[in-house]
């Protein structure tokens, strides 16, 4: 393999793509807007949540539950009656409908523990999950306040001293940022070197290349440094000014570090990307293979749920990807400040993965310049 070749290959890509407006709208918008809107669109407390109450009690316990409900966890509560319940809750005006009974002051000053029946639509799901334990802790808070007053406090045996790690405020938008830049360098690197083999054969400049004097391995050498070296790019500017600026999330480990493990990611990406290119004859055919390769390495890597609550089959099935690691040293670099001596494993999986894939498009790549030859 000359260098040369791989050189002026690879600029030649980066100037082909350089007249694509439409792909460079999507990296600059996949690395900047994506990520700000995923990371801050979704509140991370409830949110003016819609509430109505049933109070068949009237009494001074009911009115106290009446006033805990205001701005901004709900808007202030509707009172309605009973026959309105199940008509308000079908026509979608309240996400929780609370339902006080009667004689439930003098129930619970008696000891008897009433039931509070509280209903909820839970075709809103962010809200109907956390909404139900909002209202569950408001309650029992204010029930517990009111009968301070007549009954001694219970004091707990053990008291639970809590320290939250690596997000004391327990920001989500902390979280979702940094998973969020992961997904999107996993992405654009698949979709960048797929879309610039299947360019050259949709536009025949494929042939073009056939007989110059580079051989496939130049050729595939060219597209993996040129796209891999746009994400990584793109990745560190917005780690930078999206991540760190706009969001202020704060990062505790070395980006140096992270960048590196970064490469040897995209060593293996762009190769799949290749690959899935190899395949495809268009671009929508391009589209349908990464959508069903992209879903199950985003969703099973361990960025949007932890890898333990998967089965064990799935989690020993992921340690193949190469997204699993990278997640894992991204975690563990900008979250925990680890070290190489820590994050070494991933870097050599990431490694072994990247050459793997590699080789085997390289085959496939080779096989199909010879049947267009």
């Amino acid at each position: 393999m000359r260098g040369d070749n791989v050189r002026n290959l690879g600029i030649k890509e980066l100037r082909s793509l350089s007249r694509d407006p439409m792909m460079i709208f999507l990296i600059v918008f996949a690395f900047s807007a994506s990520i700000y809107t995923a990371s801050t669109a979704m509140p991370e407390t409830l949110n003016k949540a819609p509430i109505a109450i049933v109070d068949e009690d009237q009494s001074p316990l009911s009115a106290r539950l009446v006033g805990a409900f205001y701005p901004p966890q709900f808007l202030p509560p509707t009172m309605i009656t009973q026959t309105e319940l199940d008509a308000r809750m079908d026509a979608g005006l309240d996400t929780f409908a609370l339902n006080i009974p009667p004689d439930f002051q003098r129930d619970v000053l008696a000891g008897r523990s009433p039931a509070i029946q509280l209903n909820v639509d839970a075709t809103r799901v962010s809200q109907a999950f956390t909404g139900s334990g909002y209202i569950r802790t408001i309650v029992n808070q204010e029930v517990q306040a009111f009968v301070q007053r007549y009954r001694s406090t219970t004091t707990l045996p053990v008291e639970i001293s809590v320290r939250v790690l690596f997000n004391p405020g327990l920001n989500k938008s902390w979280f979702t940022a940094v998973m969020k830049l992961i997904d999107q360098v996993t992405l654009l690197s698949i979709v960048l070197t797929g879309t610039a083999l299947i360019r050259e054969r949709e536009r025949g400049t494929i042939e073009h290349l056939l007989v110059m004097p580079v051989t496939p391995l130049e050729i595939m050498a060219s597209k993996v440094w040129s796209m891999g070296f746009v994400v990584l790019a793109a990745c560190a500017l917005s780690l930078t000014l999206v991540v760190q600026g706009l969001l202020r999330v704060p990062i505790q480990g070395s980006v140096p570090l992270f960048l590196c493990g970064a490469a040897l990611h995209l060593f293996a990406t762009t190769s799949m990307g290749i690959f899935l290119g190899t395949f495809a004859r268009s671009m929508p055919q391009f589209g349908l293979l990464l959508i069903l390769v992209i879903l199950p390495m985003q969703m099973l890597s361990g960025g949007s749920t932890p890898r333990e609550s998967m089965p064990e089959v799935v989690q020993f099935a992921m340690w193949g990807a190469p997204t699993t690691h990278f997640v894992l040293l991204a975690q563990q670099i900008l979250y925990r400040d680890a070290g190489l001596e820590v994050v070494w494993p991933r870097f050599l999986s990431l490694t072994l993965i990247g050459a793997l894939f590699f080789v085997t498009t390289l085959i496939r790549f080779r096989s199909t310049i010879g049947k267009m030859a």
